[in-house]
C-alpha cells in the first residue's frame, strides 16, 4: 500500500493548563474525504491548525509526513506549498474588501505590474456562479450575512486547487439547500483527485460524505471507522463514551426548578407540556421593519403570541429574516414601521439592549464572536458583562466577591471545559464558547429567552447540555424562542414552529402537524405544496 498523503504520528500539543492533543494518530490517504469527529475541545481543531502550519512545527511533539516524508510546517505558507488549504471555523476575510479581492486576496491578476480588476471580476464571476452563489463580486463582504462570508472562504480555498482541503465545520451556518451544493462540490473535487479532511458535528452529512472517521475524544484519537462498517449510534458512542438514546428529550410539566438550580433539576423523560399555555408573555402584531429609516420594509405583517412555558420555534432559509426578527425584538437592529410589540402586557415600542434586558428579555446571538462575547477577556468577565447592573452597589462601585461566586456558578452548572472561569474565553472551543454565551444570557435573570442558533457548530453532547437547558427554563415558566436552520431540531424542540419566508410568515405549525416536507414548502413559500 503507498503512503498516506499526510500523517501524524504520537502529536502531542500543551497549552498553558491544557494538553490538547496526547499521542495521536491519524493518517489521510488520497482522493479520500477522511470526516473527524469529536465533542468540542476534543482537539480537532488544534489537530488541523498543526496540519496547517497554524501551530508552527517545534510548538508541539510528534511528527507530521508528506507522502512518507518528514514534514516541517513553519507557518501556513509552508503548508500550502505542501499542497495544504485550510479553513478555521474564523474568518480569514477582509470585510472593507470586496468578494473578488478577498478570493483572490494575495494572488490577484496583473497586467504588468497592476491588477488587472477586469480579469479578477471576471474570474471571481465564474467562480461563484460555478458554485451557485448569487453574489456579485464587486459587493463588500461586510455585506454579507455569516453564511455566504462561509461560502466564500470555501470558494477561495477551492480556487487554489490544493491537494487537500481540510474544512473545519464548513457547514454550520449553511441552510440544507446550501449544504447539499456544498456536498456535490466536495464529491466532484474527491473525483478529480483532491483529498479532504471534513470536520462536521453533523453526522447525517459525514456518513453522506466521507470515506473514513475518526473520533477524537479528550485530545486522544480514539479510533478509526470505515464508512461501510460504521452507524451514527457507533461514532457517538466513541465520541462521547457512553449511548445517548434521546437526543431531544421531552420536557416535564411545571416545577420549581430556576437559572440558579440547573444541576438540580431533572433531566429524565417526561411527557408533553399542556398545549394550552395560560399567559401570553410576548405578543407580535402586524410587525413591519426596515433595516433603516428611509429604507423599504424587510419584515412584514409579523405577528405571534409566545406563552409562558413554550418553545416557539423559528425556521427559514438563509436571509428570510430570522435574525433580524429577533435582533428588532431585542432593540439592536432595524426602524419600525408598523405594528405593535407587548411584553409581559405593556407596550414595547422603542426597544433597545439595555432596556430588553431590564425588562426581562433577552438574546444570545448566532455570531457569538462578534456579539456574544468579547474574546480578548476571562469567562467570568463575559458570563457577568450583560448582569452588571446586579452587581453595583452604592457609589457605584462592583461588588466583584458577589460577582465572582456568581460567575462561579454558572460556570460549574453549565459544565464549562476550562481550567478556571479566568481562563480567556478567546481559548475555548466552539462549543464551550456557547456555553458561555448562554450563561450571560441566563444570568440576566429573564422571561423570554431567545436563542439564535444555540447548537451551531458544537457537538452532540453538548447539544443535549443546550436542549435540557431549554426544557428546565420552560419547565420554570420561562418562554424560549429557538431559531434554527436545523429542521430535526426545530420540530424535536418547539411545540409550535413559525416558518419565514422573505421577511414574512410563510406557515405556522402546531406539534401535531410538524414534517420536514410541509416546513420546507413554508420556508420556500409553498405552505400548501406539502
Amino acid at each position: 500500500m503507498p503512503a498516506p498523503l499526510l500523517e501524524a504520528r504520537d502529536l502531542v500539543k500543551k497549552f498553558p493548563g491544557v494538553v490538547a492533543l496526547q499521542n495521536v494518530n491519524f493518517d489521510l490517504r488520497a482522493g479520500e474525504v477522511h470526516a473527524l469527529c469529536g465533542e468540542n475541545g476534543a482537539g480537532k481543531s488544534t489537530l488541523i491548525k498543526l496540519l496547517g502550519g497554524i501551530h508552527p512545527h517545534g510548538s508541539y511533539e510528534g511528527e507530521l509526513r508528506v507522502d512518507g516524508k518528514a514534514a516541517a510546517f513553519h507557518c501556513i505558507r509552508d503548508a500550502e506549498h505542501a499542497g495544504i488549504a485550510v479553513i478555521t471555523q474564523e474568518f480569514a476575510l477582509v470585510d472593507e474588501l470586496s468578494v473578488a479581492e478577498n478570493i483572490f486576496l494575495g494572488r490577484a491578476p496583473r497586467r504588468g505590474l497592476r491588477v488587472d480588476w477586469l480579469e479578477m471580476q471576471q474570474r471571481a464571476a465564474a467562480l461563484l456562479a460555478d458554485f451557485g452563489l448569487a453574489i456579485a463580486p464587486e459587493t463588500p463582504v461586510r455585506a454579507l450575512g455569516i453564511g455566504q462570508k462561509q461560502l466564500v472562504e470555501i470558494v477561495r480555498a477551492m480556487d487554489k486547487k490544493s491537494r487537500v482541503l481540510v474544512l473545519d465545520e464548513p457547514t454550520a451556518a449553511l441552510t440544507e439547500q446550501e449544504v447539499e451544493v456544498l456536498l456535490e462540490h466536495l464529491r466532484r473535487l474527491r473525483s478529480q483527485g483532491t483529498t479532504c479532511i471534513y470536520i462536521s458535528h453533523k453526522l447525517d452529512e459525514v456518513f453522506a460524505i466521507a470515506d473514513r472517521i475518526t473520533v477524537l475524544r479528550d485530545g486522544s484519537s480514539i479510533t478509526t471507522l470505515a464508512v461501510r462498517d460504521a452507524t451514527v449510534p457507533m461514532v457517538i458512542k466513541y465520541m462521547v463514551g457512553r449511548e445517548i438514546t434521546d437526543l431531544f428529550p421531552r420536557r416535564s410539566g411545571w416545577s420549581a426548578v430556576t437559572p440558579t438550580h440547573l444541576d438540580d433539576a431533572p433531566a429524565g423523560q417526561r411527557v408533553e407540556v399542556n398545549a394550552h399555555h395560560p399567559e401570553s408573555i410576548l405578543a407580535v402584531r402586524g410587525l413591519s421593519v426596515a433595516p433603516a429609516k428611509g429604507k423599504p420594509a424587510f419584515l412584514q405583517n409579523i405577528s405571534f403570541e409566545l406563552h409562558a412555558g413554550e418553545v416557539l420555534g423559528f425556521g427559514g432559509l438563509m436571509g428570510a429574516g430570522r435574525t433580524e426578527l429577533l435582533m428588532h425584538l431585542f432593540g439592536a437592529w432595524g426602524h419600525r414601521l408598523g405594528g405593535e410589540v407587548n411584553l409581559r402586557g405593556l407596550p414595547y415600542a422603542r426597544p433597545t439592549p439595555g432596556e430588553s434586558i431590564r425588562r426581562g428579555l433577552v438574546l444570545a446571538s448566532e455570531d457569538r464572536r462578534r456579539y456574544g462575547l468579547v474574546l480578548q477577556q476571562e469567562i467570568g468577565f463575559n458570563l457577568s458583562l450583560s448582569s452588571l447592573r446586579a452587581f453595583t452597589r452604592h457609589g457605584g462601585r462592583l461588588d466583584l466577591p458577589a460577582e465572582q461566586v456568581r460567575n462561579q456558578f454558572f460556570f460549574d452548572s453549565l459544565r464549562v471545559k476550562a481550567p478556571e472561569q479566568h481562563t480567556r474565553v478567546g481559548a475555548l472551543s466552539g462549543g464551550n464558547q456557547q456555553k458561555v454565551v448562554l450563561g450571560k444570557a441566563l444570568m440576566t435573570e429573564p422571561t423570554v429567552v431567545m436563542l439564535d442558533e444555540p447548537t451551531r457548530g458544537i457537538d452532540v453532547g453538548a447539544k443535549l447540555e443546550v436542549y435540557e437547558l431549554i426544557n428546565r427554563l420552560t419547565a420554570d415558566g420561562k418562554a424560549v424562542i429557538l431559531v434554527s436552520s436545523e429542521l430535526p431540531e426545530l420540530m424535536g424542540m418547539s411545540d409550535r414552529v413559525i416558518m419565514l419566508h422573505e421577511g414574512e410568515i410563510g406557515g405556522e405549525f402546531a406539534r401535531a402537524n410538524f414534517s420536514q416536507e410541509k416546513l420546507l414548502a413554508a420556508a420556500m413559500g409553498h405552505a400548501h405544496a406539502a
